[in-house]
């Protein structure tokens, strides 16, 4: 099925000055006084009709891309598809190990490190894959809310930890040596996070320069874990939940977090708008919120809906647009003008 390709290069330049009037744009060399300005443009979608055969309303939530495949969590279902493309490559429905098949539902995350695909439920479980077989390797959690997990609305994995943020205000942290293809689903978390406030919402995360990053959309604000400090008071925090360093916001209810090359892509939403930002990874691990990028649609034209989940690959940004039910992938432009000295 072709992709919509939807290209508005039309008056561009005035659209990148007005733009500029209202975000915080990036200024190179104040003394040559030549300005660096980021734009979007939409450059296609992904919606159930990119989904051979898939006869239900696509359900976007956590995303994630790694070695150039995109993994998108849709409603009871894991999609993966070519994110150099765009194509289909597979639709997992369930979990197989051996003689043992567990259904998907009610997914919430993905995750992908070091092999292997981590997916969140609902139904108080953590689904572990191998990534390039997609085999079934662990479950932990066994579907009841009481046990391992309440609930799961978020996962993480990267550096050999693996944080799964669940129903309320926990985060529990678990050593990836603990998942095995003969470990025990009732795996006890190796230290625990107080997220300060939440319920029932989806919950997107990414780790940084030595720091877990929670985008705390409840708490209106990012949240800052040390790893180092998660590891060094490990067993205190079983009984003490470790707290998140954070600048509180008044207005700003952080959405989604992730980091590429050069930027934290977030979503952020003010009141009823959606906004996609971009800050410098370095400032933004400093708590400094000037965003190079802030715009609630592309070029004047298709506000955002709530973005629940980003991601980025070269100069393409992927969007989980839970509220249009698609997956918007935005090109990401740059434009130097030189102010004149006459």
């Amino acid at each position: 099925m072709e992709l919509k390709y939807k290209l508005h290069m039309k008056h561009i330049l005035p659209l990148i000055l007005a733009l500029c009037l209202f975000t915080n744009c990036s200024k190179d060399d104040a003394a040559s006084k030549d300005y660096t300005y980021y734009y979007p443009t939409d450059e296609a979608s992904i919606t159930n009709e990119n989904i051979p055969g898939s006869t239900e309303a696509f359900d976007p939530k956590g995303i994630a891309i790694a070695n150039e495949k995109l993994y998108v969590i849709n409603g009871n279902v894991l999609e993966i598809f070519n994110a150099l493309t765009l194509a289909h490559i597979k639709t997992i429905k369930e979990y197989t190990k051996g003689t043992t098949t567990i259904p998907l539902t009610s997914l919430t995350s993905v995750s992908i490190d070091n092999g292997r695909i981590y997916v969140g439920s609902t139904e108080s479980r953590l689904f572990v894959f191998d990534e390039i077989t997609n085999a079934g390797i662990s479950t932990v959690g066994n579907g009841q809310w009481w046990q391992t997990f309440v609930h799961v609305f978020g996962v993480v994995a990267k550096d050999g930890l693996v944080f799964v943020k669940e129903k309320e205000k926990s985060i529990k942290v678990l050593d990836a040596t603990q998942i095995t293809e003969t470990s025990d689903w009732n795996l006890k978390p190796i230290a625990k996070l107080n997220t300060l406030n939440g319920y029932t919402e989806v919950y997107s995360m990414d780790i940084f320069d030595g720091n877990l990053v929670v985008a705390g959309r409840d708490a209106k604000s990012y949240l800052y874990y040390n790893i180092a400090n998660i590891k060094a008071n490990a067993a205190a925090s079983l009984t003490t939940p470790i707290e998140p360093q954070k600048v509180q916001f008044v207005d700003i209810k952080p959405i989604a977090v992730s980091f590429s090359k050069e930027w934290a892509v977030t979503s952020e939403n003010v009141g009823s708008a959606s906004y996609l930002k971009l800050y410098p990874k370095s400032e933004f691990n400093k708590m400094n919120y000037k965003a190079v990028l802030s715009v609630s649609d592309i070029l004047g034209q298709n506000p955002f809906g709530t973005i629940v989940s980003t991601a980025q690959l070269e100069d393409r940004i992927f969007l989980s647009d839970n509220t249009n039910k698609k997956i918007r992938v935005i090109k990401l432009n740059k434009s130097v003008i030189a102010e004149q000295n006459n």
